[in-house]
Parts: C-alpha cells; sequence; structure tokens
C-alpha cells in the first residue's frame, strides 16, 4: 500500500483481511496460484463491491475479483493488491418457478446451485466442476455437462447485476443497457464486477451419465469417428473425452451425459458412441444431475494445482488435426488432453448474440502440462494444434494476452468488446491498467 493510504470505507469494517489475519491462508490464494494479496475484501453486498473498488482506486491497488478462485488463469489473486472475494455473496433463489427464473448472487459454487434448484427440478449447465464460482463462469461462457441441450450459460442469463469500476450500480437486460448485457456475456470481466445474474433454468431431475473406453489408433481416426458420431446425436447427449496414453498407446475416456430420465432414450442417444471403436468398458447410469456437479467438489483453493493450460475451438477435425491430438498426448513430453463436444443448443443463438461469438464449431480441444516445465511443454503441443483452431474460450486460457483475445473475440466481436471495455472502464481498472 502508499505511505499515506487513503482510509478504508467504513462500510467495510470488518470486511479486510490482512496478512496477520488466521483467515488470510484460505484466502490469499486460486485453485492454481499462489498469491500474496495485501488484502482480500469480503463484501456482502453490491454496495461494498462498489466500496472496495473506490479502495483499490484510491491506493493505486492492482485488483482482482475472485467469485470462486477455480480460473485457470491464477488472475483472480495477486501480489501486493486488492482482491474482492465474493464467497460471502453466494445467494440462490428461485424468482419465478412457473418461468424457470433464477437468482444467482456471483460469490455461489455451481455445486450449491445444483443442490439448490434439486427440490425444484431445476438444472442450469454450468462447468464441469462443482467447486467453479459462478461469477467467473457466467461472464466467460459457460461450456458444461449439458452444453449440447442448454447452450451455454451465458445464453440462458436474462439480466446481471454489475458494479461498475466508477462504483456505479446497475443492473443489464434486453432493455436496460443492452450494450452492459451484450459483454457481459462472454466477454463481461474487463466491464464490471458482476454481483448477481437471473438465469433460465431447465427442467431437470435426472440424467444418463455413461462412461467408455476406447482405444485410439495413432492416426486418431477414432477421434474423427466421435466427432462424427456427435454431430448426428441427439441434443439431448453432450460429451468429454480425455485422452490418456501409456508409452505409444492412447485411450480415450469418454463421459457421456444424457439430459433425460429415460432409458429408452439414454439408450438411443449413446448407440452412435459405440460404433467408433473397439468400446472396452461401458457403464451406464441414471443420476441425479447434482451428482455431476457435486458438493463434495468444494474444497478450499490454495494454488494445489499449479498447471498451464491453452485451448483452441475447431470446426472439424481433420486427418492433420487428429494426428496432432494424438501425439500431443504421445509425445516425449506429454501433455493432458481433452475435447469437449459443441453444437445442439450451443449453435442457436447468432454469433453477435453475446460476446461469446463461436457458434459454428464442433469441438473444444484443452491441453493442459503440469510443472515443473508447463509452460515450454504446452507451448510445444500446442504449436502442433494451432493452425488448425478457429478461436479460443476464454476461461480455459492459462496466459490470456493480445493474441488469445484476438482468438477469443474475433473480428468485430473483439471490436466491439473493447470499444465497450474502454466505454465503461476508462482507467483499466479491472484490466489492470488502472492510474
Amino acid at each position: 500500500m502508499s505511505a499515506d493510504p487513503v482510509p478504508a470505507p467504513a462500510e467495510l469494517a470488518g470486511k479486510l483481511i490482512t496478512p496477520d489475519d488466521s483467515r488470510y491462508g484460505l484466502l490469499r490464494s486460486t485453485y492454481t496460484t499462489v498469491g500474496r494479496p495485501a488484502v482480500v475484501v469480503l463484501p456482502q453486498s453490491a454496495a461494498d463491491v462498489a466500496a472496495a473498488l473506490r479502495m483499490a482506486r484510491g491506493r493505486r491497488l492492482p485488483l482482482a475479483v475472485r467469485s470462486g478462485g477455480h480460473g485457470l488463469s491464477g488472475r483472480s489473486t495477486n501480489n501486493g493488491g486488492l482482491v474482492v472475494d465474493l464467497s460471502a455473496m453466494r445467494r440462490v433463489e428461485v424468482v419465478d418457478r412457473a418461468a424457470r427464473l433464477v437468482r444467482v448472487e456471483a460469490g455461489a459454487r455451481w455445486a450449491r446451485v445444483a443442490r439448490t434448484l434439486a427440490p425444484y427440478g431445476l438444472a442450469i449447465s454450468s462447468g464441469d466442476h462443482g467447486n467453479v464460482g459462478v461469477g467467473g463462469l457466467a461472464t466467460g461462457g459457460g461450456i458444461g455437462w449439458l452444453v449440447r441441450h442448454y447452450g451455454l450459460t451465458v445464453d440462458r442469463i436474462r439480466a446481471v447485476e454489475v458494479v461498475l469500476a466508477d462504483g456505479t450500480i446497475t443492473r443489464a437486460d434486453p432493455g436496460t443497457d443492452p450494450d452492459l448485457f451484450w459483454v457481459m456475456r462472454g466477454a463481461g470481466g474487463g466491464a464490471g464486477v458482476a454481483v448477481a445474474f437471473e438465469i433460465e433454468a431447465v427442467e431437470l431431475r435426472e440424467v444418463g451419465f455413461a462412461q467408455l473406453a476406447v482405444p485410439v489408433d495413432p492416426a486418431g481416426e477414432t477421434l474423427r469417428r466421435w466427432e462424427s458420431a456427435m454431430t448426428q446425436a441427439p441434443r439431448k447427449l453432450s460429451t468429454a473425452v480425455t485422452l490418456a496414453a501409456q508409452g505409444p498407446s492412447v485411450t480415450a475416456f469418454i463421459t457421456a451425459v444424457v439430459a433425460s430420465d429415460s432409458p429408452a432414450a439414454i439408450r438411443r442417444a449413446l448407440e452412435p458412441l459405440l460404433g467408433i471403436g473397439r468400446v472396452m468398458v461401458q457403464q451406464a447410469h441414471l443420476v441425479p444431475y447434482t451428482e455431476l456437479v457435486s458438493t463434495a467438489h468444494l474444497h478450499p483453493n490454495t494454488g494445489q494445482m499449479r498447471s498451464t493450460t491453452t485451448n483452441g475451438l475447431f470446426t472439424a477435425t481433420g486427418p492433420a488435426t487428429a494426428r496432432a491430438l494424438v501425439e500431443a498426448a504421445t509425445g516425449p513430453h506429454p501433455v493432458l488432453v481433452q475435447l469437449r463436444s459443441l453444437g445442439g443448443a450451443s449453435h442457436d443463438p447468432a454469433p453477435s448474440a453475446t460476446a461469446f461469438a463461436h457458434r459454428h464449431q464442433r469441438t473444444l480441444a484443452v491441453v493442459s502440462a503440469f510443472p515443473p516445465d508447463d509452460r515450454p511443454t504446452a507451448a510445444a503441443a500446442w504449436a502442433r494444434l494451432a493452425a488448425h483452431a478457429d478461436g479460443a474460450y476464454v476461461n480455459f486460457e492459462s496466459d490470456p494476452d493480445e493474441t488469445t483475445f484476438a482468438r477469443a473475440y474475433p473480428g468485430q466481436t473483439g471490436a466491439r468488446v473493447a470499444e465497450l471495455w474502454k466505454r465503461y472502464d476508462p482507467d483499466g481498472l479491472l484490466r489492470g491498467r488502472a492510474d
């Protein structure tokens, strides 16, 4: 902090956590990054968030905003700055059961959202882990277990409550500040601090949950058959694939989720996957949706998972892409390769409808590497794939920079995002460039 600091706002009394506080150790870091902020603020209201932003500006402190701390970039902590930790703002309320409208505060974790909605027979497709915070995911995209049935999380947001960088508290929806509403759905982190969302849920209690294991040939034709099967699959089916290598041999572990409680519908949805190769393991169950984003996932984030992750969206997995994916998993310095199916409901919105413009790609590919040589290893693996990618998803990027921005927000989308970030945060406080 500066030598003559601006006094802490009165409304933040008792809500400032400094390094000498016993709670600091559980609040300083994220899932991937150990941080050493000067102060962590635990706001309980939008007014508290506004006060925290004024404090950061007045003391010239680097600012980080945290909803859950699960983000791969680690940007929800810092060293020597101020962290706005929204974890005390975690209320979940069914506003209108008939309209399936739910109000969710940004500091809630998706496991608790699922558990709260379960008695109502409702669900919101989020990420794929229950410990992820609502705010970071719901302002960046939201590619979850129901993506082909539900769409992205941003596609079902009907309003956002936002604190702007100057401390203004506002509501954005299609009729009130539509520009802010647009940018908060896909590129919200640079425009304002989302404190709550109104989201349309779907009727859902149980889902079909299946796990398959299939050998992958060196040319990756198994992966091409998987993608082809998914383009023809019903919208109720969404899948995620993890490539596991043992020497030159690769196995695709496929997790499949069918948004139905009908055993017959589940069997029909899964059938195309059985033709992509020699299925070695097959298990299928009917489970509550809450098991996919379980409260068992909830844990403190203490920098326990250092890694470097990058990603790309692919319109089609051609022979060169398929081979490159297998080589990334089996090379001399292998990486973790994960694939997620897109299409279905995620393709329904026009590319210009939200700041997430990627509405034609079929597959998201994510590569992750781990210490000690995670950065060069990830870079080398991605070099094989980069030429084939057609865009990127900002939430699966460890080192977002100008190149990532151009891939995540292409063309006119990027121009509009940049203009709106400048309009709503002209000094760059939320982007780490405040004067």
